[in-house]
C-alpha cells in the first residue's frame, strides 16, 4: 500500500486534474467462495489497489514520471473545472468507503490506510476552499517550465507510437498554458499576486522556452523542445524503427506544434504577466497581506505540519535553528583565519567571487566540477548507506546540470524523483 499513499500524497498538492476516470466506483460484493473469504482487510486493500488505478487517470503526467504509457499522449487539466471533478471523485470513494467496509473489523495496518483515505480528503476540502489563493505560476515551482521539463525527462520514445504521443503532447502543452494563465487572471482578479520577482522569473523562463528555433528561424540554436525532439527522433531512425522519411515528418510535425500551439500559448502568458508588472510592489509581502490571508495561512500550516502547533511556534523553532547555523558558521569563519564578525566574512565572501576556496568559476568548466564533486558527494554517501539502512534503493541517484531555459539566478537546486527502477533520481543544479 505504499504506492497509494505516495500518489495519494503527491496527487492532493498537484494544481493540474484531468477528466474524471471512467471505471467504475463502485465496490463490488463478494460474488464467489474464495472472495467470500476474504477478511475486511484484504478487501479493503483490493479497493485500495483499484482506486489507486482510478485515482491514476487523472494525470497523465503522474503516470508518465511513474514509467508508465497509459494515456501517454495527453497533459493533464490543468483547468479549476478539472479540479472540482477530482475532488468529486474523491468524495465519492469516502462515501463508497464508509459504506462498504467496517473500520472495526480492519487490521491495526489497514486502519491507518482508511484514515489516511479521510484525512487527506478532508484536507482536499479544507484547501479547495483557498484554492484561488495560491499562486499559480511561480519561477520555483510553476508549471510553465515543469510541462517541458517532463516531456525532456520523462517522456521515453522507444517507438513510433511514442514520437506520436510526444507530438500530441506538444499540442496539449499549449492547452494547458492557456488554462494556468487564466487561473492567473482569475486570482490575481481576487486580489491574489505573486511577487515581483516572481514575476519577473515566469517571464523569463516562458521567453527562453520559445527562444530558438522554430520559433525563431534566425537562430543559430534550436530550442530545447525542439532539440529533444530531434535527439529522440534520431535514435528512433537509428534503431530502424523509422525510416529517413518518417524522421523528417516527424520533426515537422513536432515544429508544427510548437509554432501552431507551444509558442501562441506562451505568447499570451508572458504578455498577461508583463502588463500586469507594473502594477506589482517590488516590495514582497507575505500570504497574510493576501485577502483572507491569515486564515489560508493558518490553512496551508495545517495541512504542510499535519500538527496544532501555531505560526508562533513554528517560527521560533525556525529562529533556533538560524541559532544553530551560525554557531556553526561561526565555527568556519575562525577556521579560515577571518578577524571579523560574521557579517563582515559573509561580505569578504561576497566581494571576491572568484577566490578558489569558495566559488567554482562561472564557467562550463567551473560548473562541470560543482556537478563533478556534487558527484562524488553522494558516491561516498552511497557507500555508507549499508551501514545504516537495510533495503537500499535500486535506483541510483545522478546530478545533473538544468535545461537551459531554467538556468537562473535563484534556488540553486531541486530533486526529480525516480519514475522506475531504470530511470535514477536527479538532483538538478544551476
Amino acid at each position: 500500500m505504499k504506492r497509494l499513499f505516495l500518489l495519494s500524497a503527491v496527487a492532493l498538492t498537484l494544481t493540474a486534474c484531468s477528466e474524471a476516470p471512467q471505471t467504475s466506483t463502485a465496490s463490488q460484493p463478494a460474488t464467489t467462495a474464495e472472495s467470500a473469504q476474504l477478511s475486511e482487510s484484504e478487501r479493503l486493500n483490493a479497493w485500495f489497489e483499484e482506486k489507486y488505478e482510478q485515482q491514476l487517470q487523472f494525470s497523465p503526467l503522474m503516470m508518465t514520471r511513474l514509467g508508465r504509457k497509459d494515456l501517454y499522449d495527453q497533459i493533464d487539466d490543468m483547468s479549476e473545472q478539472g479540479q472540482d471533478k477530482r475532488l468529486q471523485w474523491m468524495a465519492a470513494t469516502v462515501d463508497e468507503l464508509k459504506a462498504n467496509f467496517d473500520y472495526s473489523k480492519l487490521d491495526e495496518d489497514t486502519k491507518i490506510s482508511y484514515d489516511i483515505w479521510m484525512f487527506q480528503f478532508e484536507q482536499a476540502k479544507k484547501q479547495a476552499e483557498f484554492r484561488r489563493h495560491n499562486y499559480v505560476l511561480t519561477q520555483m515551482n510553476g508549471m510553465q517550465s515543469m510541462l517541458p521539463t517532463l516531456l525532456i525527462n520523462y517522456h521515453k520514445v522507444a517507438e513510433t507510437s511514442d514520437m506520436e504521443a510526444y507530438i500530441s503532447r506538444l499540442e496539449g502543452v499549449g492547452r494547458a498554458v492557456e488554462q494556468l494563465t487564466s487561473r492567473v487572471a482569475i486570482n490575481a482578479d481576487e486580489g491574489v499576486k505573486a511577487p515581483y520577482f516572481a514575476y519577473e522569473g515566469v517571464i523569463k523562463q516562458s521567453k527562453a522556452i520559445i527562444s530558438g528555433k522554430p520559433f525563431d528561424p534566425d537562430s543559430d540554436q534550436d530550442s530545447s523542445l525542439l532539440a529533444d525532439v530531434k535527439t529522440k527522433v534520431a535514435a528512433l531512425k537509428e534503431s530502424g524503427e523509422i525510416t529517413a522519411e518518417q524522421a523528417a515528418t516527424f520533426i515537422e510535425e513536432a515544429e508544427t506544434a510548437l509554432l501552431d500551439k507551444v509558442m501562441p500559448a506562451y505568447g499570451k502568458l508572458i504578455s498577461w504577466f508583463e502588463n500586469d508588472l507594473p502594477n506589482i510592489s517590488r516590495e514582497a509581502t507575505g500570504a497574510s497581506a493576501l485577502p483572507q490571508g491569515e486564515a489560508y495561512y493558518n490553512s496551508a500550516l495545517a495541512l504542510r505540519t499535519t500538527t496544532d502547533l501555531t505560526a508562533d511556534e513554528i517560527h521560533q523553532i525556525g529562529l533556533n535553528e538560524v541559532d544553530r547555523i551560525l554557531a556553526e558558521m561561526e565555527k568556519i569563519k575562525q577556521a579560515e583565519g577571518f578577524d571579523g564578525t560574521l557579517k563582515e566574512f559573509f561580505a569578504y565572501i561576497k566581494s571576491d567571487n572568484t577566490d578558489e576556496r569558495f566559488y567554482y568559476p562561472n564557467t562550463d568548466e567551473g560548473r562541470q566540477a560543482y556537478l563533478d564533486d556534487a558527484t562524488a558527494f553522494l558516491d561516498n554517501i552511497a557507500d555508507k548507506l549499508p551501514e545504516f539502512f537495510g533495503i537500499l534503493p535500486k535506483a541510483d541517484l545522478v546530478v545533473k546540470r538544468v535545461e537551459p531555459y531554467r538556468e537562473q539566478a535563484g534556488a540553486p537546486q531541486h530533486y526529480f524523483a525516480v519514475s522506475d527502477q531504470y530511470r535514477p533520481g536527479s538532483p538538478h543544479f544551476i
